[in-house]
């Protein structure tokens, strides 16, 4: 036994016989009329990417799959051959005769034996069911051609398991020639369920073809063709101030022939061969450039072009130079089918398409992530890309991917994917960046934690990311969430945690997304001094003041398993409204999230708290993400 000195056994009997040290609570000094940066007004935003079926399957209305054949062998998987009671039908692919140039096959449906009570022809089960509602009105229309002129072709929306008919209508008189059909559906008391496929059939011996055969359900603000309601409006509750378009890995393509050429993606849907794209599935192409457009123009928000520039994921590339020069003017004309007045050619060409009012524009990006690119040709890509759309567009602010030397770009991308201790790790990342560089964006960033869509523990090492994004959002000017949306259908997803999880007939944001609503909605003009001090690990805060409001937001994120008082200090404050709204993020345990069972289990919730003045001490709950509003 070790045997103590006399000095050493008096100074613990003295310890000992001490009152015990109460912890100090922490502090939180809040200079109200100390304004040290604008905030970015355009700080919060859309990134938008194919990928866990987006776009088709996704926010795009289209409720058919492969509603035009691809070319792969597994091209009539979409469209199983249907033949009631004694009818007899054979379905292939057709690579001679399709309605368009643009597309190279159409569905040869030969059916040899069919009557009024024994159909024959194809079906199709959409994206993992196709969603009916009660009494709703449904619109579609399909390319046909016949060797039997006037036959009719039945339209039905049938019920998976029981057989029963929610819609159905005829379409008469096709030809001998490619012709586009419209038709529209009307349910009745047909129960809520995806559970529903489309068939198109006929009732004698004929041999039809289809092609781009559509159905969509109401959509966002009533636009045709356009975007799925629930998705959209989970989207509006975000405030977003931008979309990047029209995506990352999906812009680039695996190959320079399958990048998003924006030329293709736009007029009427036979003028739009469809294109492979990266996350291994054919993309439709039916979420076009103008789509992407309506899409901004719908929520409010502008879009931040990125334009391909001369690198794919599978290593290729094009060199700076005269080889570069078709892709420079290519990314021009896209410009000005955005920006442009009816006088221009591409101007003129966006009117035609139904949209004569140019779109704002004063982001856009050149390529994506080419850090990524071991030719080390970007910094010569890029300067002429930002010298050829300067010298056109001088007032467009041009984004690079990754620093480049040479030419100093207005803005950079970054990208960061992150565990949750790597976000808290994090949070004070752009505190000490210098303010000459350039502006920086955020393209794509996320804390991953959880699957199909974030957990608890994510949205809170979000929330403290965005403490730091928030604090210096003078050099930090946009800042997106990646990916945005998933399908979380077995078989849908590449790519977890995401945003926005969904099946055909339901959605539900995650903790994250809730996380993304409570700052973008909870933001004012200026950032102002604050310090905090004696806080444990895991607690942070930004603070923003709209003044022409007289409002203060205090963001509070507390990402430890105890509740955390805070002492508030507002300094500079004459007069404070004595009731203040608390809103709170929270959960019983980090793991704790939300699906499409339980859409709910995390979401914020609002309380109105009594404030005594400029000093009060306010306890904030375990695992919570909180914004404070205060008011004179």
């Amino acid at each position: 036994m070790k045997t103590l000195s006399l000095a050493t056994f008096l100074m613990v009997l003295a310890l000992s016989a001490a009152p015990a040290l109460t912890a100090q609570t922490p502090s939180f000094t809040v200079e109200a009329d100390h304004p040290i940066a604008k905030v970015s007004p355009s700080l919060y935003g859309l990134m938008t990417e194919e990928i866990n079926h987006s776009y088709d399957g996704g926010i795009y209305g289209e409720l058919i799959l492969d509603r035009t054949p691809g070319d792969s062998w597994d091209a009539l998987n979409s469209w199983p051959m249907v033949a009631r009671g004694n009818s007899a039908a054979k379905v292939s692919i057709d690579g001679a005769t399709a309605p368009g140039a643009a597309l190279k096959r159409s569905l040869r449906v030969a059916v040899t034996a069919a009557a009024a009570d024994a159909p024959a022809g194809v079906e199709n089960g959409g994206y993992w069911g196709i969603p009916v509602r009660p009494k709703t009105i449904y619109t579609g229309s399909f390319y046909a051609k016949t060797d039997v002129p006037g036959l009719a072709v039945t339209v039905t929306l049938e019920n998976d398991q029981t057989g029963a008919v929610a819609a159905k209508t005829v379409v008469t008189g096709l030809t001998r020639e490619w012709k586009q059909y419209t038709y529209t559906l009307r349910t009745g008391d047909a129960p809520v369920s995806e559970k529903y496929h489309l068939l198109l059939t006929i009732t004698q011996p004929a041999t039809v073809w289809f092609d781009l055969v559509s159905l969509f359900p109401p959509t966002y603000h009533g636009r045709p063709e356009g975007d799925r309601i629930d998705l959209m409006n989970l989207l509006a509750a975000m405030h977003p101030k931008f979309l990047r378009l029209p995506g990352g890995n999906y812009l680039e393509g695996d190959h320079i022939a399958d990048r998003f050429d924006w030329e293709k993606t736009i007029g009427p849907w036979v003028d739009r061969p469809t294109h492979q794209g990266p996350w291994s599935y054919r993309s439709s192409d039916g979420m076009g450039l103008l789509e992407f457009l309506d899409w901004c123009e719908d929520l409010k928000m502008e879009p931040v072009l990125a334009v391909y520039a001369g690198y794919s994921l599978h290593g290729e590339h094009v060199d700076p130079g005269p080889a570069l020069a078709p892709y420079v003017q290519d990314a021009l004309d896209e410009i000005e089918y955005v920006t442009g007045d009816t006088t221009t050619k591409w101007g003129a060409e966006r009117a035609k398409d139904g949209h004569p009012a140019p779109f704002p524009l004063h982001y856009v990006e050149v390529g994506n992530e080419d850090f990524f690119d071991r030719s080390h040709s970007y910094d010569g890509r890029f300067a002429q890309f930002d010298r050829a759309i300067k010298q056109r567009y001088p007032n467009l602010q041009i984004i690079a991917t990754t620093p480049v030397k040479g030419v100093t770009p207005d803005v950079i991308d970054e990208h960061y994917y992150m565990s949750a201790e790597e976000s808290f790790a994090q949070a004070h990342h752009y505190d000490k960046t210098d303010r000459t560089g350039p502006k920086i964006f955020v393209g794509e960033w996320a804390t991953r934690e959880g699957s199909p869509t974030p957990d608890l523990e994510a949205a809170l090492g979000d929330a403290a990311w965005l403490t730091g994004l928030e604090r210096n959002s003078d050099i930090v000017v946009m800042a997106s969430y990646a990916p945005l949306f998933v399908n979380v259908n077995p078989g849908a997803m590449q790519w977890a945690p995401d945003l926005i999880g969904y099946d055909a007939l339901a959605s539900y944001g995650s903790p994250s997304y809730w996380t993304q609503v409570l700052f973008a909605t909870h933001l004012g003009t200026e950032v102002v001094a604050s310090t905090l001090a004696s806080a444990p690990e895991r607690v942070f805060a930004s603070v923003t003041r709209d003044a022409a409001k007289h409002k203060l937001f205090v963001k509070v994120v507390n990402a430890n398993s105890t509740a955390q008082p805070l002492a508030i200090a507002l300094t500079g404050v004459a007069k404070l409204a004595p009731e203040a709204t608390l809103t709170t993020l929270s959960g019983k345990t980090p793991n704790a999230t939300n699906s499409l069972a339980h859409p709910d289990a995390v979401v914020p919730t609002e309380r109105k708290i009594p404030v005594a003045g400029p000093k009060f001490t306010l306890t904030f709950a375990p695992y919570s993400v909180n914004v404070l509003e205060l008011h004179d």
